[in-house]
């Protein structure tokens, strides 16, 4: 991306864009020109170097288990959720994202094969959601 290139609201280098994207079952990332590095959600500027060089890339769905937690005590949003397993997911087209895992904590390892799945938010999800981001769908992986 051309740093003089201007911005729109729903350019998918920004959060409105990288959701509308997803919500159509495209999982976008930025992918830096100048170091390779993949960036999720997109962004205009690479966080590794700095670039605006920034290209939008379609990301595999499909990835592995980089790290994972439990989580126990949750915002009292999702109290009846916990607990939950959260984790970084390190995709094969080399990003890393964050998201929730359906699979119990003691049943996850580093490593373990998992693919993205988009859902609507849950009617807990939209009550804490800021007003624009009420019906940006909500990504989670399963195991393969």
């Amino acid at each position: 991306m051309s740093p003089d290139r201007d911005l729109s609201a729903d350019s998918p280098l920004t959060l409105p864009g990288f959701f509308d994207a997803l919500a159509q079952g495209d999982l976008l990332g930025g992918v830096c020109d100048d170091c390779g590095q993949v960036l999720l959600p997109p962004r205009p500027a690479c966080y590794a170097c700095g670039s605006r060089d920034v290209d939008v890339e379609q990301q595999s769905t499909e990835g592995r288990v980089y790290t994972y937690t439990e989580v126990n005590t949750a915002p009292p949003a999702f109290a009846d959720d916990a607990p939950y397993t959260i984790a970084v997911v390190e995709l094969a087209s080399g990003g890393r994202l964050l998201g929730r895992l359906d699979a119990d904590y003691a049943d996850v390892a580093i490593g373990d094969p998992v693919e993205l799945r988009v859902r609507e938010p849950t009617e807990a999800e939209r009550a804490v959601a800021l007003e624009y981001e009420a019906d940006w769908p909500v990504h989670e992986f399963v195991p393969r």
